[in-house]
């Protein structure tokens, strides 16, 4: 007999053996009708997988995150498979689940287009139709290279070969004629794929290294109902409308180039004035609550990354180092180590505690050119850092400063709501990460009791903290739904031990000084793409470039217009005139296409009565109104941040 514990703590036992599926049919019918797989002790397993000892036991659904990661892994052995019945030369390589989907990369003779993945979906559909069964196998490292040559899939052979080192026996799942080399689980046959799409396709080098061949990649996702893919579909061409990428450009905000390097933004001139807007409102804001804006250098010794522990962690994230007099420098990929050693200029008392200190630090980090993506992922950014140095008896306190800071510089944009992460230590994983049990007991406390004081539901992620410490983590919801990444709070240990920062306490002692990193938008270029696709370019007025554009109905009316222009700069407003000789319906075209929040039209009537014809962006065509009473109405709302 074996016990299997179940989440809600009640135990039951049965035969040797039992597998999963029964255990959930036995637990209750529709759980196991619901079931995709299971965790035993932690570890997902497929719903055949026998139990053979006592476990604790969850049973996994499609509703959960880890069931739909399932699904849609299975659905790409699907989609792999249908590749190869219609194109019979196929080479597989690999084929993960993504956020919000899956891929699978080709090496095909020729090129897929957009007509090719209709015929795919079809044969999907014939081998979801016809519920074959999928059954898991083990080989041999050997037996399975052999089995793979012989099947004439290289990509397969060299993934296989680089699991030697582990000399476990390797899964395969197989499903009719098709057969992939898959950690699993696995749904028990295809018929339980109910909804897919087939959405792009790209180029992407294998293994992500640019000296390897070009595979074809198909992108897709699979949902449990249709209800719930028509919805995502939906979303994908609300998201299309609002890419960043054109928006940026019809709206001249930025530009890339590759002369000057992939990855790296150029801002123009009304792109850089709603970052120079957010950059002026953080520090006033950091300014009010007991910050200190820092500067520190772009460029630093390479031996500051070795005593900082990034070098050894994150060189792969770092562009190669430069050789200056014989000493080897690197482009800064953070700025915490520069903010330590500035803490080190003097010794620190308890009565200098907390000290925030602020900047605006433009960093640098090497993304392989296949998932640079506009100004969401880029390889020169600015982050919105602070690093807070204090005590153990400030840090709860301190967190809880910083979690209604972020709050608040989320509402002041817009964001009404977010998701939160808390990332802790994996357990039994505690070789992975640096710093005494105790400390880090502390550390997770302190988060955890400061969500709770706010009364912030959060998600406790297990194995997903730093080397250096456990953090909070705030994903955003824009206007349509999708989280973005957004203010993160990190506690470290790491940084206090090497740079060996200290204060002196009241026992007159030194003591390890707690830090604190914390961003509370992320980074300048992230975050403004985000705010772009969530407002869909129509920046409130506060943040728009351009806030008004006076338009003349003809050139006698051009003094009135400059009159206006004067009156509106005076009191701090935004304003462009277009005093082109265009007709008026055309004007008024050209500023909503520009997306200028407030158009003011004048004419014979407006000038002799001292009133301006409003046509707002939100609301059209609003009639006369005074000048005065005009310029009143948007000095509020830009105060408001409306």
């Amino acid at each position: 007999m074996v016990k299997v514990t179940l989440p809600d703590g009640a135990e039951k036992s049965f035969l040797d053996d039992v597998t999963v599926k029964e255990v959930a049919f036995d637990v209750g019918e529709g759980l196991g009708k619901s079931a995709l797989a299971g965790k035993t002790n932690g570890v997902l397993v497929d719903l055949d997988f026998p139990i053979k000892e006592d476990v604790s036991l969850s049973v996994v659904t499609e509703n959960s995150k880890e069931g739909l990661d399932i699904l849609r892994h299975s659905t790409a052995h699907i989609m792999a498979m249908a590749v190869g019945h219609l194109f019979p030369d196929a080479k597989f390589g690999i084929g993960p689940t993504i956020e919000n989907g899956f891929y699978y990369d080709f090496d095909l003779k020729e090129a897929i287009t957009q007509d090719d993945l209709a015929r795919i979906e079809e044969e999907m559909a014939r081998i979801i139709k016809d519920d074959i069964p999928v059954y898991r196998e083990e080989m041999g490292i050997a037996d399975s290279v052999k089995f793979m040559g012989e099947a004439g899939q290289p990509y397969k052979v060299e993934l296989i070969k680089g699991l030697e080192e582990n000399g476990e026996a390797v899964s395969f799942y197989k499903q009719g004629d098709f057969v992939d080399l898959c950690r699993g689980p696995h749904v028990q046959s295809t018929g339980r794929v109910k909804a897919f799409k087939l959405l792009s396709i790209a180029g992407a080098y294998w293994r992500g290294k640019e000296t390897n061949p070009m595979l074809q990649r198909i992108y897709g996702t699979a949902f449990p109902t249709k209800k719930e893919l028509n919805k995502y579909l939906e979303c994908l061409k609300e998201a299309e409308k609002r890419d960043h990428r054109k928006i940026g450009k019809d709206l001249d905000l930025f530009s890339f180039h590759e002369e000057g390097g992939p990855g790296l933004a150029f801002w123009h001139p009304k792109g850089a004035f709603i970052r120079n807007i957010i950059e002026t409102f953080w520090r006033k804001e950091h300014y009010q609550r007991g910050y200190e804006i820092v500067y520190s250098p772009h460029i630093a010794k390479l031996d500051l990354w070795k005593t900082s522990g990034h070098w050894g962690f994150y060189r792969e994230s770092m562009f190669p180092p430069i050789e200056i007099d014989e000493q080897e420098y690197l482009l800064k990929p953070m700025n915490c180590p520069f903010a330590a050693l500035m803490y080190k200029t003097k010794l620190r008392s308890y009565r200098d505690l907390p000290m925030r200190w602020a900047e605006l630090g433009t960093v640098y980090r090497y993304e392989r050119s296949g998932v640079l993506h506009g100004l969401l992922r880029v390889r020169g950014f600015t982050q919105d850092d602070a690093h807070i140095y204090c005590t153990p008896s400030q840090l709860q306190d301190e967190i809880i400063k910083v979690i209604e800071f972020a709050q608040d510089m989320l509402n002041a944009f817009g964001f009404k709501e977010y998701e939160v992460e808390l990332s802790v230590r994996g357990k039994g994983e505690e070789e992975k990460y640096i710093g005494e049990d105790k400390v880090w007991e502390m550390a997770e406390s302190s988060l955890y009791n400061a969500l709770k004081d706010k009364n912030i539901d959060f998600v406790r992620m297990e194995g997903e903290a730093k080397f250096y410490g456990p953090a909070i983590d705030i994903k955003v919801k824009d206007a349509i739904g999708r989280a973005w990444q957004g203010p993160t709070i990190q506690l470290d240990f790491n940084l206090p031990e090497r740079f060996g920062l200290y204060y002196i306490e009241n026992d007159g002692e030194k003591h390890k000084v707690i830090m604190i990193h914390r961003t509370v938008l992320g980074t300048m270029e992230r975050f403004i793409g985000c705010l772009i696709e969530h407002y869909a370019g129509n920046f409130p007025v506060w943040l728009a470039p351009v806030q008004v554009k006076v338009l003349p109905i003809t050139d006698a009316h051009n003094d009135f217009v400059f009159e206006i222009k004067e009156r509106l700069e005076s009191n701090d407003v935004r304003v462009e005139c277009d005093t082109r000789n265009l007709k008026t319906g055309n004007k008024i075209r050209d500023g909503i296409l520009e997306k200028i929040p407030y158009l003011l039209i004048v004419g014979d009537k407006e000038k002799e009565q001292g009133t301006v014809s409003v046509r707002s962006l939100k609301d059209g065509d609003e009639g006369s109104v005074g000048l005065s009473v005009f310029i009143e109405r948007i000095k509020e709302e830009i105060e408001k941040k409306e």
